[in-house]
């Protein structure tokens, strides 16, 4: 007659005996690496620094939220504060009233910043993926190219003169994009990326198969690669959005005007009206209905708030993209 393990006495005991052996050595090897249980007191002091950490990187925008919602009357007479007396929108409605103007600069933005996101991450990718194979003969040549340029540059004015009377660029859309399409600084981070996730024998099995180059890349290397180009796509999309130095310089025409441009024409004028205003008695009046500081975070409201809701769905792919191509062996 069969008896069952679970009513059999000495089983129960032998296994009771196990389980006790076992919590046993987990509890002396804890002891042997954390004697004092210092770990758990440890992550909880970290856990709690890099909240306070994270709060204080987010209180800055929220903060300027806050003010940009204030009464311009309440931030002239009590200063900024936390919870403003009044709450006014009349910031924005500043800004609304531009009407027209700043929707095109906004669509002036996002055209430049998609297109030259594209632009940018396929010519850094394609550079970066010829010097990093070892059977590109002059992979050496161009990556020596690539890091001088890092080191050295022709200036202000040779990039003025080749961008307006060699490329013709001026009041032209890519007076905005090509400038910052290539970065010596991400090509080389994207070559190292890779050495390292791109193996060669994979590449050589596609090449035996037939496949040729360009479609290795887009089958193989390109999804293979995705942490890395997401992170390169990141750091162009953020240089696009931000750009207003190329348009100073090359764009007269106010279709053609960026929103950092704009933003900061605006800032310029508020400034200036201010000026007049402590001038000219019977103007202070008109420069009391303008909101001007309100104005001001309004704008950076404006500027930044899509950049800071577009970053969680690239922080996954930052993160990895960093790590694997920021190491070199």
């Amino acid at each position: 007659m069969e008896v069952s393990n679970q009513h059999d006495p000495e089983i129960r005991d032998n296994h009771v005996n196990y389980q006790a052996s076992v919590n046993s050595k987990k509890k002396k090897r804890k002891s042997k690496y954390d004697p004092h249980g210092f770990g758990k007191i440890t992550n909880i002091i970290m856990n709690i620094l890099l909240a306070v950490f994270s709060i204080m990187c987010i209180f800055p925008f929220i903060y300027v939220i806050i003010i940009s919602l204030s009464n311009e009357q309440s931030l002239e007479s009590k200063g900024f504060q936390l919870i403003p007396d009044e709450w006014s929108t009349e910031a924005y409605q500043y800004l609304y009233h531009m009407g027209s103007q700043l929707l095109n600069s906004y669509g002036i933005t996002i055209v430049v910043t998609i297109l030259g996101t594209v632009i940018s991450v396929m010519m850094i990718s394609f550079y970066s993926y010829a010097i990093s194979r070892n059977q590109f003969k002059y992979r050496k040549f161009f990556t020596f190219l690539a890091f001088f340029t890092m080191l050295f540059s022709g200036g202000l004015v040779p990039f003025y003169i080749v961008a307006t009377q060699l490329l013709h660029l001026r009041n032209t859309i890519w007076a905005l994009i090509l400038p910052l399409a290539i970065n010596a600084f991400y090509i080389l981070i994207m070559k190292t990326f890779f050495q390292r996730s791109v193996p060669e024998s994979i590449l050589e099995s596609a090449r035996i198969d037939g496949a040729s180059e360009w479609r290795i890349f887009f089958q193989i290397v390109f999804p293979l690669s995705l942490p890395g180009i997401a992170t390169i796509a990141l750091f162009s999309t953020l240089g696009y959005w931000n750009d207003w130095f190329n348009a100073l310089l090359f764009i007269d025409n106010p279709n053609l005007v960026p929103l950092q441009s704009l933003l900061m024409k605006i800032e310029n004028n508020l400034e200036f009206i201010r000026q007049n205003a402590e001038l000219n008695a019977s103007q202070q009046g008109l420069f009391s209905a303008i909101p001007q500081d309100a104005a001001k975070m309004a704008m950076v409201v404006i500027a930044t708030l899509p950049i800071a809701v577009a970053y969680p769905f690239f922080q996954k792919y930052f993160i990895r993209g960093l790590t694997i191509g920021g190491v070199k062996e």
